[in-house]
């Protein structure tokens, strides 16, 4: 069940925001076969000088920021988290975005970290 929380400029949430939001839900399904019915994001719009970041650390050639933080249990292996990247792109990409103004990063937890709205065990 990753989690996915998604900080961009507001005009972009305002315009793309619907868009983005399934090319990140299908970039999941696809890179790590997740369920259909495991949707869980939070997107929060900054306004401008919000969100500072180098536009080109690394190489790139970055022009904006959608910084993702996906939360999901260590469970995957490094050729899946790979697939998962290139999926999140080629969905990012059909979506409008540029490939070089995305930043993911995953933060692993185990299983005893989540609590998803079912019975508590005792």
């Amino acid at each position: 069940m990753p989690t996915v929380q998604v900080d961009l400029r507001r005009e972009l949430f305002a315009e793309k925001g619907t868009a983005i939001s399934q090319a990140i839900h299908e970039g999941l399904i696809e890179g790590l076969d997740m369920q259909s019915d495991d949707l869980f994001q939070v997107f929060r719009p900054h306004d401008e000088g919000e969100i500072v970041f180098s536009p080109t650390f690394g190489g790139a050639d970055r022009r904006d920021l959608v910084w993702m933080r996906i939360t999901m249990v260590h469970m995957f292996p490094p050729d899946a988290k790979q697939r998962m990247y290139a999926a999140l792109v080629k969905h990012l990409e059909a979506a409008g975005l540029r490939h070089e103004d995305l930043l993911v990063s995953v933060v692993e937890v185990g299983f005893d970290d989540w609590y998803a709205g079912g019975p508590v065990g005792e």
